[in-house]
């Protein structure tokens, strides 16, 4: 009964229905977009077996707390040394060209040690693992299921093709199950120190590690037992190993360190959204009820008792927030779209985002808590019927009397305080990302496009092959018409490839982590001019700077401040951990650049030219006068008319430097979105009361005017009463914002959660909103008619 009366009332209001459930669909939509998200990264376990087992273990660096990759000796004593482990290995990987008796294309590839795939607790579905001389000869791989649907059909007889790749060919010998592409959706896994030797420096950390935790064993045990095994390897290294340890971390944790905060704090954001609306919707049900007085005191009088009238009243806001709930579903579908397309590409397992059973309880869940929130103050103020002044002319308003007003006014205030914690994180993070954009990088981005390419080459001989192929390309390159200037680089500015320990004026002969370090770059001549770097001292790379000729190295000026103190570093020569042990000359200065984007200051470089130390992989970089990427066609012809197996792909720079800025872009956005929401519903909301007030202050604004009050003395009386409601929202929300904005201070830019300027702002900007929404009401009310007033009174 309660369910058909409360279906009825629904209907006989249509308009009241269709804000009601709209206000709700917001609030509702948006939490379950985020929550989606929010369930998919960091909630739902890893897909692998028993995955609450699954580590990463990582070198600790004690005085700063950062964990990083590992070396390979490291990793050997970690393995050999503890009993934690039921399995653990160490995997490097990147992208390459392979060739699946076709045109090369870019593939994920990954190096792994032979428990790799115990870690995981995977086997393959087609053919096997690697054998034990497959591990040693590097003759086999093992492709994912994946890049075996797509490349051999799903055919059982890959097993025995082969595959090119790294100027060689390999035996396939397994096919891994559906889902498994661990790391970075890799597709072809070979064996480790077989193709490339592993790397035997203490110093060198090149790998990253994993285990599988024996049944039994807790992570605390893990990290305990890993902790002591550190301490020894540092008193019997202690060149290399001084302050370093072991970080034991569940995998699911380490995975989503970067992303956990930021996507709370858009749960939280949305949250506040939902109370907003929760608030709306009480203050439009008590409008209603405000209606339907005379309704609840015939209820009453015939015997409905006040638990009987909440209930009905309850079952009202209840169906509401079920229809709310049903229409944030579909918002919620778009939203989730939305929030995957607009992620930085760094968030872990975002392709997982969807509507399952656990964020449809969610849905379900937050819809019985509004309903809660925005029903039962409403039911219980108007349930309080006086039956003596009720059933008389005009009980329609006896019936939600001054408590209804206060509590409709303590709403409003609500809303604005929410509002406003929401906006001052948005202009926060707004400022934020201003300084983060407008912050010079040293170099000029704009107008270059960028080329990787890959060649296939695994010794020295093949490398050397592909610096001359590379040497070419960039002359062709730079004959193209449009184009002013083209160089190479292993990492284009943005990224860094290497980075290491360094010695003045010695030999390499304690070189470890307790050495000065600095970032490892590869470039060509001309490098800095097409990137607008100034040359400071000295003379840049030349065609006599090849591998046959004495090393030479460009520094940047962070370096010679950092290990000269001013003195002329032009002769002096420098030992690096790169690749190799022979001395290098000091034959230029370089301004300093941000290599890892805007937020970074800019450390230490050593830049090296690309024939002394050639690589297999490069990126070229050309400045044109129009738009960048007309050259990608040009340069993909002139690559494959040179070499067919060589794999290419383009980017502008600007749009590879946007990758740096996309995080707080992110938040920034999504924020600003939820926190214009809040505003406008707080807008409704204030509307909403002023419109309710001036309706029952009629009588009183037309004695007024009667009197003598004048149309501006009306108007200002209702924005008076509009603006102390928003001014006690400020001050409230100034303290909530304050006390809130504190977690953002990780995620600011040169500037302080404290910021004056901001909360000034956004104090206004809710002024100004209050304003608007209190003017219209005002208006009206100004127009009152004295004589039509006071006979309706």
């Amino acid at each position: 009964m309660d369910l058909k009366y409360a279906l009825r009332s629904l209907r006989k209001d249509p308009g009241f229905t269709v804000l009601a459930v709209l206000v709700m669909a917001l609030g509702i939509g948006a939490n379950t977009a985020v929550f989606s998200v929010v369930n998919a990264v960091l909630l739902r376990p890893l897909a692998y077996r028993d995955a609450g087992r699954i580590v990463t273990v990582a070198s600790l660096w004690k005085k700063s707390g950062n964990q990083g990759s590992v070396s390979a000796p490291d990793f050997h004593d970690w393995h050999d040394q503890s009993a934690s482990f039921a399995a653990m290995a160490y995997y490097d990987n990147d992208a390459g060209p392979v060739s699946a008796e076709g045109a090369a294309e870019y593939t994920h590839i990954a190096e792994v040690t032979p428990e790799f795939f115990d870690v995981f607790s995977v086997a393959a579905v087609v053919g096997r693992g690697f054998s034990p001389e497959e591990w040693k000869a590097g003759s086999g791989v093992v492709i994912g299921h994946s890049y075996w649907q797509s490349h051999f059909g799903g055919s059982a007889e890959a097993a025995g093709r082969t595959l090119r790749m790294l100027d060689k060919t390999f035996v396939i010998v397994g096919v891994m199950p559906p889902g498994f592409d661990f790391p970075e959706k890799t597709a072809v896994w070979l064996p480790a120190n077989s193709v490339f030797p592993e790397t035997t420096s203490r110093s060198a950390h090149n790998y990253r590690a994993v285990g599988r935790l024996k049944p039994g064993v807790s992570v605390e045990r893990a990290q305990s037992e890993m902790t002591g095994i550190g301490a020894r390897i540092e008193q019997e290294y202690p060149e290399s190993n001084r302050n370093k340890s072991v970080a034991v971390t569940p995998m699911l944790d380490r995975m989503v360190r970067n992303v956990r905060l930021t996507l709370y704090l858009l749960l939280g954001a949305v949250g506040v959204v939902l109370l907003i609306a929760c608030a709306n919707m009480a203050n439009l049900l008590l409008a209603k009820a405000g209606a339907r007085g005379r309704e609840m005191a015939i209820r009453a009088a015939i015997g409905a008792g006040r638990g009987r009238i909440m209930r009905q009243l309850i079952t009202e806001s209840t169906l509401l927030a079920v229809f709310a709930g049903a229409a944030g579903l579909l918002l919620a579908l778009w939203g989730t779209t939305a929030l995957v397309a607009l992620a930085p590409g760094n968030v872990p397992r975002l392709e997982e985002a969807n509507l399952d059973a656990r964020v449809l309880a969610f849905t379900f869940g937050i819809c019985l808590l509004a309903s809660l929130l925005f029903g039962l103050a409403p039911a219980l103020q108007a349930s309080r019927v006086d039956l003596n002044n009720a059933l008389k002319q005009g009980a329609a308003r006896a019936s939600v009397g001054g408590g209804a007003q206060r509590l409709r006014g303590a709403l409003v205030v609500a809303e604005i305080a929410f509002s406003m914690v929401l906006l001052a994180g948005a202009g926060l993070l707004i400022r934020s990302l201003q300084a983060l954009q407008s912050m010079p990088l040293g170099f000029r981005a704009d107008h270059i496009l960028v080329m990787e390419s890959s060649v296939p080459a695994s010794n020295l001989e093949g490398r050397r092959r592909a610096s001359q192929f590379y040497k070419e390309l960039m002359a062709g390159a730079a004959g193209l018409p449009g184009v002013s200037a083209a160089a190479l680089t292993l990492s284009p500015p943005g990224t860094t490839g290497s980075d290491g320990s360094y010695f003045i004026d010695q030999e390499e002969r304690s070189l470890g982590i307790n050495a000065p370090q600095a970032v490892f770059s590869l470039v060509s001549g001309g490098a800095f001019h097409t990137l607008g770097i100034p040359l400071k001292a000295g003379r840049d790379f030349n065609g006599r700077d090849t591998y046959d000729a004495p090393f030479t190295v460009i520094i940047n000026e962070s370096l010679a401040r950092q290990s000269f103190f001013g003195q002329y570093p032009l002769g002096h020569t420098i030992f690096c951990g790169f690749d190799s042990p022979k001395p290098m000359t000091i034959v230029g200065v370089v301004a300093d650049i941000r290599q890892l984007g805007p937020a970074e200051a800019p450390r230490p470089e050593l830049y090296m030219p690309h024939e002394q130390h050639p690589r297999a992989e490069m990126y070229l970089m050309a400045r044109t006068a129009g738009d960048p990427l007309a050259l990608a066609d040009p340069l993909r012809r002139m690559v494959q008319a040179r070499r067919s197996d060589t794999p290419v792909k383009f980017i502008t720079l600007e749009a590879r430097l946007a990758e740096n800025v996309a995080a707080p872009r992110f938040r920034t956005l999504l924020l600003t979105v939820f926190a214009a929401l809040a505003v406008l519903l707080a807008m409704a909301g204030v509307y909403g009361v002023m419109t309710y007030v001036v309706g029952r202050r009629s009588g009183e604004i037309g004695l007024r005017m009667a009197l003598g009050a004048s149309q501006s003395n009306v108007l200002r009386l209702i924005l008076r009463q509009g603006l102390m409601l928003t001014g006690i929202g400020i001050a409230i929300g100034l303290a909530g914002a304050v006390a809130t904005t504190r977690i953002l201070g990780s995620m600011l830019f040169e500037v302080k959660n404290t910021d004056p300027l901001t909360y000034v702002g956004v104090a206004a900007l809710l002024v100004v909103v209050a304003l608007v929404a209190s003017y219209i009401p005002a208006r009206r009310a100004a127009r009152v008619d004295p004589l039509v007033a006071l006979r309706q009174e």
